[in-house]
């Protein structure tokens, strides 16, 4: 039996197989955050298409947090609802479903609102200069997250994503490219990673503890002076036993850098975190075939495989990898035809 369509299980959650779709802005709601009818369509087919964990985009966690104006939200009670509903699709189509709580810090587009950030420099000369978060915004919004926390297991849920990668707050905070501070948030590596140690505390104070907690984070910043995996495993270390069970390893986006992809470019990375924390990984980058997948599986490099811009093109892309890779999957049934 392939690796990649062996069950996973991370607490109370299992898995049909090893395949997650990443979280990936669709920029598709309106100012008030709510799940559209498309939202419906896109998630609810990749959930037929046979993948085992459907991750929604960055939710954010405040208003002044959304990535744009379009982005959905997880700041008010009234979203709880028709995420539930969403929640409800996936599982009827075959998946379970996690959501990415996320705050955007100086990359926030919405040119209304005012933004915040571990420091004052903005991201380029595209984006607002933030305001520079005192003890009072930093206690909001890690209040922020663990009512996001609340809502998600109010919607139903499986599991929670952590949003600590990209250029984006937490990150804005665990890297020294974008984190100026000298307090206790700031400097020595020890002190970035504390913002993510207090929400963490504050989610869990919110989010059962038989369910599971992702943390995505950017392994590599791809400037000498920023993050590498070995600094992003030291962070993770200094938090794990706060409930971590999962971490999702992507990279870039702290600053503006030079990256070149290919396939399979973040495995290497993946494999160092998993080396260092001893914590499952969940690994992507390119990858767009069955045989790709299967071999970071086997040879331990990678314990789930996330999948993006492929899912995008491919909603049944497990189905595809299943037959190249010999392995007989059940379809839903309205699709059954198409496999026999």
């Amino acid at each position: 039996m392939a690796k990649l369509f062996t069950e996973g299980k991370l607490k109370d959650l299992t898995l049909k197989n090893r395949i997650v779709m990443a979280p990936m802005c669709m920029y598709s709601s309106d100012d008030d955050g709510f799940v559209k009818d498309f939202h419906s369509v896109h998630y609810g087919a990749r959930a037929l298409g046979g993948t085992g964990l459907v991750i929604l985009e960055a939710t954010a966690v405040e208003k002044r947090g959304r990535i744009s104006g379009e982005d959905l939200g997880i700041w008010s009670d009234a979203h709880i609802e028709p995420l539930a509903d969403l929640v409800d699709l996936i599982h009827q189509s075959g998946a379970k479903a996690g959501i990415q709580l996320g705050h955007a810090g100086r990359k926030c587009a919405v040119t209304s609102e005012t933004i915040i950030s571990s420091s004052n420099e903005a991201f380029s000369e595209d984006y607002q200069k933030p305001e520079k978060m005192n003890q009072e915004t930093i206690q909001q919004v890690i209040k922020a997250f663990g009512e996001g926390a609340r809502r998600s297991e109010e919607a139903g849920f499986d599991t929670i994503e952590i949003h600590g990668a990209h250029g984006y707050l937490i990150n804005q905070f665990l890297s020294p490219l974008s984190n100026l501070r000298e307090d206790e948030y700031g400097g020595r590596l020890e002190n970035r990673a504390f913002f993510l140690k207090e929400v963490m505390e504050e989610i869990h104070r919110h989010w059962p503890s038989n369910k599971p907690v992702i943390l995505r984070v950017s392994a590599e910043d791809y400037k000498e002076e920023g993050n590498h995996p070995e600094d992003l495993a030291k962070m993770i270390n200094q938090v794990k036993d706060l409930g971590l069970d999962l971490i999702n390893v992507s990279s870039g986006g702290a600053v503006p850098a030079k990256i070149t992809p290919y396939p399979g470019y973040q495995l290497q990375f993946a494999e160092k975190i998993k080396e260092i924390t001893k914590l499952p990984v969940m690994a992507g980058g390119l990858i767009t075939r069955g045989e790709m997948a299967e071999e970071a599986l086997q040879n331990h490099r990678a314990d789930y495989i996330f999948l993006g811009r492929e899912l995008l093109r491919n909603p049944h892309w497990p189905h595809e990898a299943a037959k190249v890779l010999g392995v007989d999957i059940e379809a839903a049934k309205q699709y059954d035809r198409a496999y026999r």
